[in-house]
């Protein structure tokens, strides 16, 4: 899975949290383990298809086209289990200066 950030910058009137634009690309049998954020995240879907599982939940599928919205603190993952590459847009509000991205065990 390869990500390219486009920026990332502190959000007005709140110099704790940041804003940040990313654009994910993930060829077919890739993805990541369950992770969360301090932060909420949206993607949205606009090549392929996206498996994403909220620990716990049966896994949704999103196409091209489709979007979705991951409150803070929420374990998840997306893989990509299909026969060609996902492409997606990511826009994460979190906390500054502090890890992006967590690992949670299986």
């Amino acid at each position: 899975m390869q990500n390219n950030r486009y920026f990332t910058m502190p959000l007005e009137k709140d110099p704790t949290r940041e804003v940040g634009l990313q654009s994910v690309t993930m060829p077919p049998g890739s993805g990541n383990e369950f992770h969360r954020h301090p932060g909420e995240q949206w993607t949205a879907v606009q090549e392929g298809e996206v498996t994403f599982t909220v620990k716990g939940k049966p896994p949704q599928i999103l196409k091209a086209g489709d979007y979705n919205y991951v409150p803070r603190g929420t374990v998840h993952r997306n893989q990509n289990l299909g026969t060609v590459p996902a492409r997606a847009v990511e826009m994460n509000i979190s906390d500054k200066d502090v890890p992006q991205t967590e690992q949670v065990p299986n």
